[in-house]
């Protein structure tokens, strides 16, 4: 993003208390339980999420920076999902809470080892609104995920344990192999991150 870009603005109510209960869980010991929780009552209700943050691209899905930890510690993102759109099979490296705030996802594991095609492993997983998935490299972080409608958007709200879009990721082609990425956000003017 651009110094023009980097404004912030103070989140929707919704947000900030999102924000605080991130913050107070990564005070505990075990801090995935309670930030799954916290973004179960987040995605609870669509009436939040300002409709700039919603905007789909016609070519490929969006990711909008909502919030960034100023400490780096987490993140929080909408993701935007047209029609048909999926991710490539990717890995994260850092634990992560994903939960549909509205349409649905496909969220299908995969195993890769960087120079075989990557291998589904498991049934491939419909997410609803409301429906929460934990990934991280404990528990699995391999994954593809795709907007399960046909025609119309899909919206997941996203939480992970860096800033995600200026953390360095892999992608497995489908042909096998690995490739290093980052991924950014789509904010532009209209779309500052969030700070309380």
């Amino acid at each position: 993003m651009t110094g023009a870009e980097t404004q912030t603005a103070a989140p929707p109510a919704a947000l900030a208390h999102c924000i605080a209960a991130v913050n107070a869980a990564l005070a505990t010991p075990a801090p995935q339980p309670h930030i799954a929780a916290a973004l179960a009552r987040l995605i609870a209700r669509d009436d939040w999420l300002p409709p700039a943050y919603a905007v789909p691209h016609p070519a490929h899905y969006q990711q909008y920076l909502l919030h960034a930890d100023p400490a780096a510690r987490f993140s929080i993102v909408s993701f935007v999902w047209g029609p048909g759109q999926q991710t490539p099979v990717h890995d994260h490296g850092v634990w992560g809470a994903v939960g549909v705030l509205r349409g649905a996802e496909y969220s299908q594991a995969y195993r890769a080892d960087g120079i075989s095609p990557p291998q589904p492993t498991g049934p491939r997983h419909r997410l609803i609104p409301g429906a929460i998935e934990l990934i991280g490299p404990e528990r699995g972080d391999i994954h593809r995920v795709a907007n399960a409608l046909p025609c119309d958007v899909s919206v997941s709200i996203h939480i992970y344990g860096t800033d995600i879009g200026r953390h360095r990721r892999h992608v497995y082609p489908d042909e096998g192999g690995v490739k290093p990425f980052i991924s950014g956000y789509a904010n532009g003017p209209g779309t500052p991150p969030f700070q309380p």
